[in-house]
């Protein structure tokens, strides 16, 4: 390459390499578009895509041994299929080198959000969306959206309370953080879980990574989040 048109591109590199940064790293929020709030919300260090994964059914004995009578209902349950491909995709063809064959194993995506951080507030108020109508805004709160909608019906608490106890923050070298309280919203088709937990886990930059993990009915869900990228305008947002 000519000496010249070498130079000539360094500037428009740097151009892409500025356009490529995040806008919550340094772009007033009385400056986002409803775009930059999307993404905030739909893709970035507070919000992340998970594949959850489904576990099967317990079998008629199974249940019966633990007192149940017919298969469990209510969230997490309801609407969760159990997906399997025909019998001729699941063989594929061994012929074809290089070709694996498909996963038969059933997954659902789900979107895990620390709606407490003050980015994704903002965010939520831009994109002229509602976040979940919690009791209490104290603590680290953590939404799980995209649960296939339920015909269980009522209070938010009462139908949160069954997920408390399979629900923690963990990070290395420290004790699990249990929710202390957990709220489930019906939305227009489907539901969001809300998980609050104590201040007092003081999480900080020291802990690098916060791994969030809950079981919702059959569904299980576990995701990292890096401390360190959750940093908004020269502090720690979670």
């Amino acid at each position: 390459m000519h000496p010249l048109r070498f130079l000539w591109l360094i500037p428009c590199t740097l151009v892409l390499l500025i356009a490529a940064e995040p806008i919550w790293k340094d772009k007033p929020i009385s400056n986002w578009t409803e775009e930059d709030a999307r993404q905030v919300l739909e893709n970035s260090p507070w919000a992340k895509t998970v594949v959850a994964g489904i576990a099967r059914r317990r079998s008629e004995d199974e249940l019966r041994d633990g007192g149940q009578m017919g298969q469990p209902r209510g969230v997490g349950y309801d609407g969760v299929q159990d997906k399997k491909l025909p019998l001729r995709q699941e063989i594929g063809n061994p012929l074809v080198v290089g070709k694996p064959l498909p996963s038969t194993a059933p997954t659902i995506r789900l979107l895990v959000r620390w709606e407490s951080a003050l980015p994704v507030r903002a965010a939520e108020f831009k994109a002229h969306e509602d976040p979940p109508p919690t009791q209490s805004d104290q603590g680290y709160s953590i939404a799980v959206y995209g649960v296939p909608a339920s015909f269980a019906k009522g209070d938010p608490t009462s139908l949160g309370k069954p997920l408390k106890e399979s629900a923690a923050l963990k990070r290395e070298g420290k004790k699990d953080v249990p929710p202390a309280s957990v709220e489930v919203f019906e939305l227009e088709n489907s539901v969001v879980v809300v998980y609050r937990f104590p201040l007092s886990a003081e999480i900080g930059k020291k802990d690098d990574v916060v791994e969030f993990s809950a079981l919702i009915g059959r569904l299980q869900v576990s995701q990292h989040f890096l401390v360190a990228e959750m940093e908004f305008q020269g502090k720690l947002e979670l």
